[in-house]
């Protein structure tokens, strides 16, 4: 979003399966557990604490349960914590392992447990979007509103996501949808600035105010109009014809007096600025410096629809 910076600047870490980035092929789970457990065995007769809980954080890694029962019975804990003081819980819960995140919350694993970030077990399942290891960890009591790093919550993670599964899971379980990040963005301004029409609809019905602002008096239509780099028109377009039928205002301005039409004129945004103005944007205000839309306009493109 060229007028307000990504959107996803508080998120520090996506998962790598969102990335983009072509994948390694890793070897089979169970390979790797009986590799994990012959490593172990070399030692076990000598194991310390810690290289009984560095095995188990593997075993949690990969999901080897067997392995995992064996190494609790020596005495590795649930509480040991990584490097970033995330217990082996979370790594379970990041990799998707739901008979792994079970095993250890019947053998008494604390399921609001919190890294030096805050994150939980739930923030990592929402946001590596485990959809089935989030629904276990609500349905066992995990608290949705726990923030991690920059006050991301498991929603917030799921709207950047366009994980629909994973906030109608949340959202039936209590998380809040009202509440902001660090940067002042809640999960209706991400859902709406990436075209997630569904997540949208989904925080429309849960309560969330269309003409809610966010700081710098941003609307989420506002965000729709200025929406993220690869968000397509068909996309936007759901979003705003959402909102507007909500009661979200075409004109609203911002701290700087800057409406929806303005933001998308200056970003350059030809098919939006032609939504926009179909759905009757006022073209003739003017931003507190004295400038209308087509005086913000950042190309020939966008110029063009002001003539039509």
């Amino acid at each position: 979003m060229n007028r307000f910076g990504s959107v996803g600047g508080c998120l520090l870490v996506l998962a790598a399966a969102s990335s983009g980035h072509a994948q390694v092929a890793q070897p089979h789970p169970n390979e790797d557990c009986r590799e994990i457990g012959r490593n172990y065995q070399i030692i076990a007769a000598d194991a310390n604490t810690l290289q009984r809980n560095a095995a188990l954080f593997s075993a949690a890694d990969r999901g080897c349960e067997a392995l995992a029962n064996k190494l609790l019975d020596a005495g590795a804990s649930l509480l040991a914590r990584d490097r970033r003081g995330a217990m082996p819980l979370t790594h379970a819960a990041r990799e998707g392992h739901v008979r792994l995140v079970e095993l250890f919350l019947e053998r008494g694993a604390p399921i609001d447990a919190r890294n030096v970030d805050g994150g939980s077990a739930l923030l990592a399942a929402a946001e590596h979007q485990k959809p089935s290891t989030v629904a276990l960890l609500l349905k066992k009591g995990a608290d949705p509103n726990l923030p991690g790093r920059s006050g991301l919550t498991a929603l917030i993670a799921a709207a950047f996501q366009g994980n629909d599964r994973i906030a109608e899971d949340l959202l039936a379980h209590g998380a809040d949808a009202k509440v902001r990040d660090l940067t002042g963005k809640a999960a209706m301004v991400y859902a709406a600035a990436r075209g997630f029409d569904d997540i949208v609809t989904r925080l429309l019905a849960a309560g969330i105010d269309a003409k809610e602002r966010y700081r710098n008096d941003l609307t989420a239509l506002m965000w729709a109009a200025g929406h993220d780099e690869g968000v397509g028109a068909p996309a936007v377009e759901r979003v705003v014809d959402l909102l507007l039928a909500h009661g979200a205002s075409l004109d609203t301005a911002d701290n700087r007096g800057r409406t929806a039409l303005m933001i998308a004129a200056a970003a350059g945004d030809a098919a939006v600025v032609d939504l926009l103005l179909k759905r009757g944007a006022d073209r003739s205000m003017k931003d507190k410096a004295g400038k209308t839309a087509l005086d913000l306009a950042a190309n020939a493109e966008v110029r063009a629809r002001f003539d039509r």
